[in-house]
This record gives C-alpha cells, structure tokens and sequence, in this order.
C-alpha cells in the first residue's frame, strides 16, 4: 500500500494549466487526478444535454493533455465521497485538493458532504480560489483591488518532474443518454475543449474584437463580435486569469500603434476589459449569500409574482418562440439553436418574462439556465433577478421589444433569419406585423393567428401593470431601509459599465 495519495479533484476547472491545486498536489508526492460525473447532478432543473455536451468534450481535452504530461485523469461516474471512501480504503488518501466552487444549491451542498468526510476520515481538503472571488467576504470595501492583485499574478505552472498515483483503469466518460438525460439537440452551440477555447480567444484579441463595442448588442453581429469565451471560462478549459492578462497583452501592443493604426481596437479592447470585471462581480454575490438562487434579493418583493401558479402557456409559447413579438421570437429561437445569446437580448428575453408576461423568475431563470451553454449560476440568479426588478438596488428596465427590434435589428435580417415565417414581410411591418391589414398579410403569405401567433400580451398595456405594481412595493420606508443593506453588502464599490459582460 501506497504511504497515502493526493487527490487532485477536477469540477469546472478543466485544464491543467494554471490549475492552483494540481501544482500543489504535485509539491506532496503521488498525484491522482480525478473527475467524477455525477448524475445526480445532471438530473437538476438547470443542468441539460447541452451542457453535458461540452463538459464532456472539455474533459476528452483535459484527459488527452494530462495523458501527455503522464498524470491520467481517472474518471468515475457515481457519488464523490462514495468514491473518495472507496479510494481511501484502497491507498489510503492524504489529502484532497481542489478549486473552490460557487455553485448552485446541489454542488453547495455536495461539497459540505465532502467536507464533513475529509473532516470525519481524517484527510486535508484544500481549496484555492479559482477567480477572484473571495471566500467569506466581510464587506466589498477594497474588492476591486483584490480582483486585480489575484488577476496579476503569474499562471502557475507544473513542476517538470511528477509522479502518478496508482495505476488505475478509468470509467468511459458517459454520453447524455446513459445519464438518463432529456434529448437536447443543439446543432449549433460552440465545441468544448481548451484547444477551441484558445482559438477563440485568439480570434477575438486579434480579429473579431475589433468593433466589440460597437457590435456586441445587436444579434445580427454579436455571434461574431462578441469575445464568446464564456463557455469555456465556465467550465475552465481557460482560467479567467489568462483571459485578463491575455487581454492586457493586447492592450500593450495597440498601445504601441498609432491611432490611425489601431483603428477601433483601442476602445473595443477597453470596453472588454471592463466587462471581464463583472464575471467575479455577480459569482461573488452568490458566494456570500447563496440564497439568491431561490429567493428574492430585496424580500419586499415576496409574492409578488406567484411562482405555484405559472401561466403554463404563456411560459410554453416564450420558451419555444411563439409569443407573436418576432424579435423575442428570433431571439428564443436562435437561443434553441446556439445556446449562446449576446448579454442584451438575454436581458430583453428576461425582462419580457418577467414584466410583460409576469412570470415568476425562477420558472423562467430554470429554463433559460438550460439552455444556455455558458450556465454560470452566479452570474446566471444575479442577472434573472436584476432583469425581473427583484433586488431592490438596481434601475428597473422594462426593455419595449418592440423598440429594442427597431434598434438592434432595423432591416429585419435576424428576425428573418430565426423566424421564416415573417421572410416575405417587408420592413415597414417586419416589427410589427399585427398591424398588417388582412389583405396585407394573405399578399405576403403570413396571416397573423395562422402562419404565426397573435401577440400573447399587448406590451404597453402589460408593462404599464408591471410597473405599477414593481414601484408600489418600493415606496415604503422599510423597503428603502433593506435596500440600502443590501447594496452595502453587494453593490459595487468601483464603477463598472451598465451594459453588462459580452
């Protein structure tokens, strides 16, 4: 028997390169990496086969790179501490290392199991930040500077001599089927793995980016101007580190150029950066109060959209795109289609649920949460709520879908692209097609209540109710009182721009 192993247990954090607890483990003798697939986990409300699509191309990636350092990854599908119980009983564990995770509610709570077993057998877990998110936070005074001292320092890299663990054999990484997962077809969502994941982010810092600030609101050209790393930052095939000072690179060598030169890179590499702060920004939140994922930030607003009594069929017809607005529609569709959206039209689509629909955020939060392959629950629950007016500290912004189609979508070209049957409608009626006479609508081949749905909600009308019924709950005194804790405790202390992450 081995004098005792040091597990290095991969979650989202799937590379090795600047990988904190990997280069520890290493420092202590015999490493043995492991991933465990849990599929318990893979049957929750905002996991999908999407999802586990990339994961498990991300950790084919993880396992290859290891294999050529000589660390195998060790996969096993099942419970981590039955696992971990296993191993020890085997070689006996001296210690487990791993990154910490502000997760959902599940992998929360997963994770003080594994801190009750390390406790219980004896064995030293060690955790290190993985962002620049801070564990056990007092107060924001300062964070900002925390967030750049850890984004500057060095990635940390693999000694040159290791040593493996036991000869173990490997568990076949599982396919969403043997899961027991819903089909989730997604014909057009971004490939897993670090090696896409470098590509990416190569393409947009020397290419895409270039009119990022310009480009990143509007669908017909965020899917290409936007920086798209998040997925992979998500489930750390790229440390958010080597992104920041990836960027910082860049800004270095247009720096060096004239401006005639540079062009627009200057400014779009600016607003990018600026962004990146907002990453750790709302994870941090959920980290220092986890509730947020279930129950509203400001508990004024308690009740006031009733999450047991759903309108199923208003929350059918804007999940798959039918609600009779074509850009909400479109941008649903190619949501279904891509799992990815620019940060706008993920606020619109939001923001149209929760005021002129008046579903509850939660209902609504779960489905878009599975259909994004970037699904970040910190960032995920803190912008649902901030779109839905729930957390009592920032502006409430009822997007006009109607208004929000003009701007980012003038000629129509992505509503004609998502939603064919408007192609042949022409511009002057593509907004709004209900206006159309019936004469109108048999010319162009689409008859509103027939070819496409009758709007499910007259929009004025109904954001004018949510309004009402958002700002009557924030006249009373004691709801400025807790609004004001709570931005204590959560809001920012540097300025970051309004318009959210790319």
């Amino acid at each position: 028997m081995l004098k005792g192993i040091n597990v290095v247990w991969f979650k989202r954090d799937l590379r090795h390169e600047d990988h904190v607890p990997l280069v520890e483990a290493t420092r202590s003798g015999a490493v043995t990496p492991i991933y465990v697939v849990e599929p318990e986990y893979w049957k929750l409300p905002d996991a999908s086969g999407r999802q586990w699509a990339f994961t498990a191309e991300c950790l084919l990636d993880l396992q290859n790179s290891l294999n050529e350092i000589g660390l195998p990854l060790i996969v096993r599908t099942g419970d981590i501490v039955s696992i971990l119980s296993d191993l020890h009983a085997r070689f006996g564990v001296k210690s487990l290392f791993s990154h910490e995770e502000t997760g959902n509610a599940w992998t929360f709570n997963r994770d003080k199991r594994v801190d009750h077993w390390s406790k219980t057998n004896h064995v030293t877990w060690f955790q290190y930040p993985q962002f620049g998110v801070v564990r056990k936070l007092k107060d924001r005074d300062g964070w900002a500077s925390k967030w750049d001292t850890f984004m500057g320092l060095s990635p940390i890299m693999l000694p040159a001599e290791l040593e493996n663990g036991p000869d173990l054999n490997s568990d076949p990484i599982p396919s969403g089927i043997e899961l027991g997962m819903a089909s989730d077809p997604c014909p057009e969502r971004q490939t897993g793995g670090r090696m896409e994941g470098l590509r990416v982010l190569s393409s947009f810092l020397q290419t895409r980016g270039q009119a990022y600030h310009k480009e990143m609101s509007s669908p017909n050209s965020a899917f290409d101007s936007c920086s798209r790393l998040s997925p992979y930052v998500a489930y750390g095939a790229l440390s958010m580190r080597e992104v920041v000072q990836a960027t910082q690179t860049r800004v270095s060598e247009v720096r060096q150029k004239s401006r005639s030169e540079s062009g627009t890179w200057r400014a779009a590499l600016s607003a990018f950066a600026a962004r990146l702060h907002w990453h750790c920004h709302f994870i941090q939140k959920l980290e220092d109060e986890p509730r947020f994922e279930y129950s509203n930030v400001h508990r004024g607003f308690d009740n006031i959209r009733d999450e047991k009594q759903t309108d199923e069929e208003r929350l059918k017809a804007w999940t798959t795109g039918h609600t009779g607005y074509p850009f909400v529609d479109a941008c649903m569709r190619a949501l279904n289609q891509r799992g990815w959206l620019n940060f706008r039209m993920r606020a619109m689509l939001m923001s149209f649920a929760s005021y002129q629909l008046w579903l509850h955020w939660r209902k609504t939060g779960l489905c878009l949460a599975r259909k994004f392959t970037d699904y970040e629950p910190g960032i995920h629950w803190n912008q649902v709520q901030m779109q839905s007016g729930t957390t009592g500290i920032n502006t409430v912004r009822i997007y006009n879908p109607v208004k929000q189609s003009h701007d980012q979508d003038p000629d129509g070209q992505f509503i004609r692209q998502w939603v064919p049957e408007l192609k042949r409608v022409n511009e002057e009626f593509i907004h709004e097609p209900w206006t159309m006479t019936p004469m109108e609508q048999k010319m162009v081949g689409c008859v509103i209540g027939e070819d496409y749905p009758e709007r499910i909600v007259e929009h004025i009308v109904a954001a004018r109710f949510a309004r009402t019924n958002i700002y009557d709950r924030k006249k009373s005194r004691e709801f400025r009182e807790e609004a004001k804790q709570i931005n204590q405790k959560h809001g920012s202390r540097k300025k970051i721009r309004k318009n959210g992450p790319g």
